[in-house]
């Protein structure tokens, strides 16, 4: 699908999707449970969708009883025959169910899409081939059997925040207690918080002190017989970046003030840039300010950086991204295809090793944008288009599925600014 953009500022309301970080962990822990648990999760992207076909095949119940509305019936046998695992390109749905087949004795095969094979997945398999599983690698299937055992596990904090979350879902399912000790600085540690989060919801106690998780045994998830997926911060941050480059504003909604989602910075870093930022419990409005170049730290917040780039192409002087290595593995390598992407526009950007340099001017051009089959790529082209002169063409448009299905409608319904 392509999608065509006309230029210029937008102004108007949005209301954000759920999160898909927070829904696959709620998924989980309700199929692990000890009882029915019904998940107003909203529309499903395929990520989620894909959790919810992996916990499917190994032995939930997950039906929609009502639009977005899902009820799952915890796992009480797995399948003795092996359990085919579908798991697009979601590297949630990847790294969170390995160690969770495990710990059901599940065999299983992992079906990888796209990047998906070419992520990493050491050192968490190393650990898990230590603790009792087998695995093997056959192109990009993944074949995963073994029962997985408690004991002494240990992960550096920066490979991966999906490692340590995937654990601390799983290990809780064994028999005896188990430890987990993360080595080193952790990036994106606001993940392994809503994991936590999530875990008290469902009643399991996990202590954690020096990086050492104590992790208690034979605990099956409680979860609340309801639940709500919170607002999407990553989905909702290409908005507020579009009330950054509008003089009207933008107004989004859907969001909570007081979640723990690393990406809730989006709104000190629009402060940072320049941006007018008003919040409140049910709202915020962005709206255009004096945009600033900045330097980014990009080692807790990966998933803001492509729209923040976008920002930074149109701010006053230069803006640095650092300790951003990590985008290139992501759905493509992102620092490569930001820099296309911004190339492709007439920005002024240098790509690094681990970072960006950006150096600002007035205003963007416009053209046909590579996006690299990278939804949030697509999504940053969109936001792109506000600081633009002329259209803005996205092959592939229909990557955003990945993560906020309704994105090009919700643009769409943003009313164009005459300046």
């Amino acid at each position: 699908m392509n999608v065509t953009l006309a230029p210029g500022p937008r102004c108007g309301c949005v209301q954000v999707p759920t999160s898909k970080s927070h829904a696959h962990r709620l998924l989980i822990c309700a199929a692990a449970g000890a009882r029915e648990t019904c998940i107003a999760c909203g529309e499903l992207s395929r990520d989620v969708e894909a959790t919810v076909n992996c916990l499917r095949a190994l032995g939930a119940g997950i039906r929609e009883t009502k639009p977005g509305v899902l009820s799952v019936t915890p796992i009480c046998r797995v399948p003795a025959e092996t359990c085919v695992l579908p798991c697009g390109e979601s590297g949630s749905a990847l790294r969170f169910l390995l160690p969770f087949a495990g710990a059901l004795g599940a065999k299983a095969v992992f079906m990888r899409e796209g990047r998906l094979p070419k992520r990493p997945l050491e050192p968490l398999a190393g650990e898990l081939c230590r603790h009792g599983m087998r695995l093997e690698t056959q192109g990009d299937l993944l074949y995963s059997q073994g029962q997985l055992q408690p004991g002494n596990y240990a992960l550096p904090g920066n490979v991966s925040s999906q490692f340590i979350s995937g654990l601390l879902m799983a290990l809780p399912l064994l028999e005896g207690e188990s430890s987990l000790t993360v080595t080193g600085p952790i990036e994106s540690a606001s993940y392994i918080t809503m994991t936590e989060e999530t875990l008290r919801l469902a009643e399991i106690r996990i202590r954690s002190e020096n990086s050492v998780y104590k992790i208690p045994g034979s605990c099956r998830p409680c979860m609340p017989e309801c639940v709500k997926v919170e607002g999407d911060w990553s989905g909702a941050a290409f908005f507020l970046c579009m009330g950054a480059l509008s003089p009207a504003g933008i107004m989004v909604k859907g969001l909570s003030q007081s979640s723990v989602h690393g990406d809730r910075a989006i709104l000190d870093l629009l402060r940072s840039f320049g941006a007018e930022v008003w919040a409140r419990e049910d709202a915020i409005l962005v709206r255009r300010g004096v945009l600033r170049g900045q330097i980014i730290d990009a080692a807790p917040i990966p998933d803001l950086i492509p729209p923040l780039s976008v920002l930074a192409a149109v701010a006053e002087g230069e803006t640095r991204i650092v300790n951003a290595g990590r985008l290139r593995l992501k759905e493509s390598d992102r620092l490569k295809s930001i820099t296309h992407m911004l190339r492709a526009l007439g920005a002024y950007v240098e790509e690094l090793q681990d970072g960006l340099r950006i150096r600002g001017r007035e205003q963007l051009g416009g053209g046909t944008v590579p996006c690299a089959g990278d939804h949030r790529i697509a999504m940053s082209a969109a936001v792109a288009a506000c600081a633009c002169s002329d259209s803005v063409s996205i092959p592939d448009a229909e990557c955003v599925q990945k993560s906020y299905p309704r994105f090009w409608q919700d643009r769409e319904a943003l009313e164009v600014i005459d300046e």
